[in-house]
């Protein structure tokens, strides 16, 4: 290449280069010693610190020169020949510009705070002394000149002058090095140094405009705004825009913020929280909508070309801000240009009137609204930590209540709707009570359970419903103190209406409620099977008119009173004619008309069918079907983004539960699937399972395991079968109309059956409590079937198959083995071996399916006894089976079989009706009524072989 006439190779440029940066760093090593040494040692004056920035980066400028020096002494020294390699301004490019954008940028600051002429008034006889050599560097300085000026000078020429020199040299460099492999090294360090040269310019013209605006405003604008770092982007001076905010005298863009001045006051809106958008439908086609955390207003130009520029800048300078750094070069067509993020991270403080005021939110914005994940804080202790929408709580989210003169929080772990409290959530209150259901506009409302825990000093807890905040509608009311449990319905936090009182003892009463006081005759079920009819007060003291019957039969009617010196007194007639008592008095069932088994949880099916209605969205599935958390005061403490700590699940992940339905809708994989869906507790089929377990043993368990309450219970089981099916179908419709698919006329034939094919799939997680029902309710027929079983289980089985009536050529004595010394007359439990041992599986299993199961392969096993013996196939009648069958279930010692053949009974599917199931039961039935009369029977005939 030729410059000024003359080619030049790689090795003379790399010369050229060295010189330059060694003329330049002896320039540096002047101005260090003559101006920034004395006036950094002169003593302190305004705006010091700048000035020792701005000499750490001089300082580091010079050492950059100075190492390029070196390189290329080392380089020039070792051979004759360089390549572009050994050449540091190339392979340093970006740390050149690190470095002179760092120097400039603090160069401008100090223009802008008018650090030098502060420094020029500092000591003045420091710089009487020191003006001569201002001369040394500046041609045209004279004694009378501003020093200001002079310094302003000194401290930027030179560095300019040297990037001038530098892209000088890249471009003798590039015409030196021709077509090599590192020309494109070359041109992206020429480019590199082009942009900042413009950067500099721009800076320092930056710097200028922003000092003039200083010096312009009064100083109650510049004590507030004028800090070092902002720079004036653009003026409504200069492009004229006016603000819909009343009278707006000036509109300031800086890179940080964006200033309205009106009269002597100003508004000033931090760019990271500001959002811009064309505004023409709602204020004419040159405006532009301006929104804040706290603000919108609008800023109106007078032609398309002053909106655009102001539309374009602010984007910008809001896009820097975000960044946190400006582009580089400044305002150029190669910078990004894109406008900013919608949704922001960041922190703001609110200072309007209204419920935010002076609260703290820190998370995700969009749009001048908290939007997203975040933490709003109040000075007064209030925390929500959680999902936001729109500048409103909206999703899931804890907040943290103080209690008033208390050291205590009441922390709401719950979802949100549009500020409000709506689904379902827990809140641990301050007082250790906990609830756990639903709300609705942050109150309690539709179904929930709370508990003052055993601690408290009133322990108790509810299970029911709720309206307002208060206990309204079917509830469940454990009393811990008084060890009593009530049943029945609620109005505005009383007992009110129809009720049920279940005592720990074992009675129970069922009565009509006032405003939580008893009025009018109830029943009470005293634990001796007693039944007394009338008026009787809180604590069961019998008054007024009534009627009791005991257990004898014998009943007691007429007028009861009671005085604390005599006891109870009564007038009235005592009737001994009864000789047994009344079935239907001692094992009166209680609630089922009170309490309708359709309307007892009916909010609590009323979510679940909600969701369906909703679509089945993902999110508001816990809205409306609840979550899973751990009672945690550690969340109370910690606060972290609150998607609260789920229990570990069977399925650690969730299933897309409508397309699972669509592939599972047959009846061949049904059972299969709802199976595993009732065990996964995400699942809603299993969510809905849960808390129907939850309900039933908050009535039925513990204190409420009352023989009173068994068709209740039996009732209530069945018609979850049918609750949790018409679920399912409501599902299954959904996902087939999703995936565009007709309803299935299966599933419309299995409609009918579809509860019973449910029950037995649901029956485990009840049977615990339902059976205890069973068995307090049939314990008397149960103990004489015991004492039937004990008594003849003494007889050997000749004398039992005897006794029994078993014809004898159905005794199967002959397959028994025998030792010498043993005798057939005398052996015991060795006949039908096969069929006992299958009919003791009876209570291995809770499901009535299988436990008819069991009872058959007892009857196909007695049947292969019988005719093995005979030889033939033999099928037993009723008359034959039911002998054999007494001496099975004797040897099977099968306990509580009264309550098993109930459960069996009342919760079979109807479809066995009529067929061999029930025809087998039913002989089971005799079989167990037989035993229990023929006690008395067999005592008679063993006296009569005995003699």
């Amino acid at each position: 290449m030729k410059v000024n006439g003359t080619d030049m190779s790689v090795a003379e440029v790399a010369s050229l280069l060295l010189r330059t940066e060694e003329t330049f760093s002896a320039y540096l090593a002047r101005i260090n010693s003559v101006i920034l040494t004395p006036l950094l040692q002169s003593g302190a004056f305004e705006n010091v610190d700048l000035f020792l920035l701005l000499n750490d980066h001089f300082h580091v400028l010079w050492d950059l020169a100075e190492e390029s020096c070196r390189t290329l002494k080392q380089t020039l020294a070792a051979s004759e020949s360089v390549g572009i390699q050994d050449i540091y301004l190339v392979w340093k490019a970006d740390l050149f510009l690190d470095r002179y954008i760092q120097y400039f940028s603090t160069f401008a600051s100090c223009a802008i705070v008018q650090g030098f002429e502060h420094a020029a008034r500092n000591k003045s006889e420091v710089w009487k002394s020191h003006k001569p050599a201002l001369q040394e560097f500046l041609a045209d300085f004279s004694l009378d000149a501003s020093v200001a000026v002079a310094l302003h000078t000194v401290l930027h020429k030179p560095f300019r002058d040297q990037l001038q020199q530098y892209s000088l040299i890249l471009s003798k460099l590039k015409g030196a090095a021709g077509q090599c492999p590192e020309s494109e090294a070359i041109t992206d360090a020429t480019d590199k140094f082009t942009k900042l040269r413009s950067f500099v310019s721009q800076v320092l013209d930056e710097a200028c405009l922003t000092r003039s605006l200083w010096k312009s405003l009064g100083h109650k604008f510049t004590d507030v705004l004028c800090v070092p770092e902002r720079r004036l982007l653009e003026d409504s001076r200069n492009l004229t825009v006016f603000s819909s905010m009343g009278r707006s005298d000036r509109v300031l863009l800086f890179n940080d913020i964006l200033v309205l001045i009106q009269g002597s006051s100003f508004q000033s809106f931090d760019l990271k929280l500001v959002w811009v958008d064309g505004a023409e439908r709602e204020m004419g086609k040159y405006a532009l909508r301006i929104t804040s955390p706290e603000e919108e207003f609008f800023l109106l130009a007078k032609d398309p070309k002053a909106r655009a520029v102001w539309l374009w800048k602010l984007n910008q300078a809001v896009r820097q801000a975000l960044n946190g750094k400006r582009d580089f070069p400044l305002w150029s067509r190669d910078c990004d240009g894109t406008d900013p993020p919608s949704c922001r991270l960041f922190s703001f403080t609110f200072r309007a009137e209204g419920r935010l005021r002076n609260a703290v939110y820190d998370g995700e914005w969009c749009l001048g609204k908290p939007h997203g994940k975040g933490t709003l804080t109040w000075p007064d202790g209030r925390n929500y930590v959680g999902d936001f929408k729109e500048g409103l709580e909206h999703g899931f989210g804890i907040c943290l209540v103080p209690r008033v003169s208390e050291d205590r929080y009441d922390c709401y772990k719950c979802h949100w709707q549009e500020g409000k409290m709506n689904g379902y959530g827990i809140c641990e209150y301050g007082d250790e009570m906990v609830y756990k259901g639903y709300f609705r506009d942050n109150m309690r409302h539709g179904f929930g359970i709370l508990e003052n825990p055993s601690c408290a000093e009133h322990p108790f807890k509810y299970t029911g419903h709720w309206e307002n905040d208060k206990r309204n509608g079917y509830g469940i009311w454990d009393d811990m103190e008084r060890a009593e449990r009530y049943i029945g319905m609620w109005h505005e936090d009383q007992r009110h209406g129809p009720g049920i009182v279940v005592t720990q003892s074992g009675g129970c009463y069922q009565r009509m409620f006032h405003m939580d006081k008893m009025v009018g005759s109830g029943t009470l079920l005293l634990e001796d099977d007693s039944v007394y009819e009338g008026n009787f007060t809180p604590d069961l003291t019998f008054v007024g008119k009534g009627k009791l019957t005991f257990p004898n039969g014998f009943t007691l009617e007429g007028t009861f009173s009671n005085k604390s010196s005599q006891g109870l007194q009564t007038q009235g007639i005592l009737d001994t004619s009864g000789e047994q008592p009344d079935e239907q008095m001692t094992k009166l069932q209680l609630g089922q008309k009170e309490f309708p088994v359709e309307m007892r949880w009916e909010g609590l099916f009323n979510q679940f069918l909600e969701f369906i209605h909703l679509g089945c969205r993902a999110d508001t599935e816990e809205a409306f079907m609840g979550f899973h958390v751990q009672t945690s005061k550690e969340l109370r403490k910690s606060q972290e983004y609150l998607f609260c700590q789920r229990e570990n699940e069977e399925v650690p992940s969730k299933v897309d539960v409508l397309g699972e339905l669509v592939v599972h809708q047959e009846q061949g994989t049904l059972q299969g699937y709802l199976e595993q869906a009732f065990r996964n507790s995400l699942h809603p089929l299993g969510k809905l399972l849960k808390m129907l377990t939850v309900v039933f043993q908050a009535t039925y368990a513990t204190i409420g395991a009352n023989k009173h309450l068994l068709t209740m219970a039996q009732e209530e089981v069945k018609h979850y079968a049918k609750k949790i099916w018409e679920f399912y179908q409501g599902l299954l419709h959904l996902a087939l109309e999703r995936n565009g698919q007709p309803s299935s006329e299966s599933l419309e034939n299995r409609s009918l059956s579809g509860p019973d094919a449910v029950l037995p799939l649901i029956l485990p997680r009840f049977y615990p409590d339902l059976f205890m029902l069973y068995m307090l309710y049939h314990e008397k027929e149960d103990e004489l079937y015991c004492q039937g079983v004990i008594d003849l289980s003494q007889e050997t089985d000749v004398k039992l198959l005897e006794f029994l009536d078993v014809r004898k050529h159905f005794w199967p004595l002959k397959d028994l083995t025998l030792t010498k010394h043993q005798r057939r007359s005398l052996v015991k439990d060795r006949c039908f071996l096969s069929a006992t041992d299958c009919l003791r599986n009876l209570i291995t299993t809770v499901d009535p399916r299988e436990k008819l199961d069991i009872l058959q392969k007892t009857y196909n096993e007695i049947a292969k006894t019988i005719s093995r013996l005979l030889g033939e196939e033999f099928n037993p009648s009723m008359d034959d089976l039911l002998p054999l069958l007494m001496y099975v279930v004797t040897r099977a010692r099968i306990q509580r079989l009264g309550a098993e053949l109930h459960l069996i009974r009342d919760l079979m599917d109807p479809a066995a009706s009529g067929g061999m199931h029930d025809f087998l039961l039913t002989a089971l039935e005799s079989c167990y009524a037989l035993i229990q009369k023929e006690i008395q029977f067999h005592q008679t005939w063993q006296a009569s072989g005995n003699s």
